[in-house]
């Protein structure tokens, strides 16, 4: 059997779009060829990509997460806000994190500030890890002297955004699992169970009903090439994993597919919805012009088609058309695209000028929304799932014994 490829961590060299600086940055990956992959989907030109030797990188540890990310800023605002220097707080919070990788991320952010550089700058030697949304607010919060206050925002920005994200998810897993235990256990009994009441019916004689002979015949069917099968299922889930991680084309494809999904639709929808309003109120509470806010904007809402509408929507504001405008004229198969509700508050918030304050709003209805529909779906679930499950179990349970009744009701 083979062994199993480890993560590993490559050092990248590219230049950074905002300030032209050749900068330095890492990415976990499996080999090289798929780390210049993840960084070409993420937009990242890169120079060299070369291996980081193990002695470097602080004795492994889980891959950083984007939870990482968020509970790191949220520390830092902490700490910041309690009149802890910055360079104290790189220390406390980065000596108190669990994860080595995490630990050393955080050391190494505080070694380049030490040295004389930004916090911005030392974020942005880890594009990986932070964004240029992150980085923008870091550098604004930096020059203006109100740092602790973008990082606050930023925080509150990572964990909503986490939130919405970890919710759809959990409402997608939850009858994907229960299928999968579904199609366990009758493999199960198909396999194990149902062949000992076979040989008990063949021992009878007699025609069996139609439903046991179906079931029978399945059993035999799987007895007799469950590897197959098996290896089907497996080939199907882990071909469909790396055409989505690695195809820009067929990720693309099945996020426009996802939209389209009945329930399940409605949520990711709304979720983008939701990342779209928080993003740009967060840029605007920054101050970071409307145009160069719509990159980092697009990016966030994680969907394909809100990412091609945002772009499309910059080019019409760069010509002049306000936001409001843009977001009205914004369609998707042959429908617009963003909810009235939003072109609404984004037109009083330009009239008022405060765009930031209505687009918060926006963002927490939905975020609002997006929890009601989880609730709503996982409440509809259950029985669904409970009913499918007394179908297909007990529906096997109910063929082996229908013989077996059959039997009784002759003596």
């Amino acid at each position: 059997m083979a062994a199993k490829v480890q993560d590993a961590i490559f050092i990248y060299e590219y230049k950074d779009k905002t300030s032209g600086k050749k900068l330095k940055g890492e990415i976990t990956a499996k080999s090289e060829a798929l780390a210049k992959a993840a960084l070409r989907k993420k937009g990242v030109t890169t120079s060299k990509v070369k291996k980081k030797p193990k002695a470097l990188f602080g004795g492994g540890g889980k891959a950083i997460q984007a939870s990482d990310i968020a509970l790191f800023a949220r520390q830092m605002t902490t700490m910041m806000e309690s009149g802890v220097p910055l360079i104290q707080s790189f220390e406390i919070v980065g000596e108190g994190h669990e994860n080595p990788r995490m630990q050393k991320l955080i050391l190494d952010i505080k070694a380049h500030v030490e040295a004389g550089g930004t916090f911005a700058d030392a974020l942005r030697q880890h594009p990986d890890q932070f964004d240029a949304l992150f980085c923008n607010l870091v550098e604004a919060g930096e020059q203006a002297g109100i740092l602790e206050s973008l990082l606050n925002k930023v925080a509150l920005y990572k964990e909503k955004s986490e939130g919405i994200k970890k919710k759809i998810k959990g409402a997608l897993s939850y009858p994907i699992a229960i299928l999968s235990v579904a199609m366990i256990v009758s493999a199960i009994l198909l396999i194990f169970v149902v062949p000992v009441f076979a040989d008990m019916f063949e021992s009878f004689g007699g025609n069996l009903p139609a439903l046991t002979q179906v079931v029978v015949n399945l059993s035999d069917f799987m007895q007799a090439n469950w590897f197959y099968v098996l290896a089907g299922i497996v080939s199907f889930v882990f071909t469909f994993k790396q055409l989505n991680k690695r195809s820009i084309k067929f990720n693309q494809t099945m996020q426009r597919i996802s939209l389209k999904l009945p329930v399940f639709g409605q949520l990711i929808y709304l979720g983008a919805v939701a990342r779209f309003a928080r993003t740009l109120s967060t840029m605007f509470a920054a101050g970071t012009p409307l145009v160069e806010a719509m990159d980092s904007v697009a990016g966030a809402t994680g969907n394909i088609v809100f990412f091609e509408a945002t772009m499309e929507m910059k080019q019409k504001i760069s010509t002049g058309e306000s936001l409001a405008q843009s977001l009205r004229n914004a369609q998707w198969l042959g429908k617009p695209l963003w909810p009235n509700m939003v072109v609404q508050m984004v037109q009083i918030g330009e009239e008022s000028g405060a765009i930031d304050k209505m687009l918060a709003k926006v963002a927490d209805y939905y975020e609002e929304e997006v929890d009601a529909i989880v609730e709503k779906v996982s409440s509809m679930m259950e029985p669904m799932i409970m009913a499918f499950l007394g179908v297909v179990i007990g529906g096997l349970v109910l063929a082996m014994y229908m013989p077996i009744f059959k039997m009784g009701e002759v003596i």
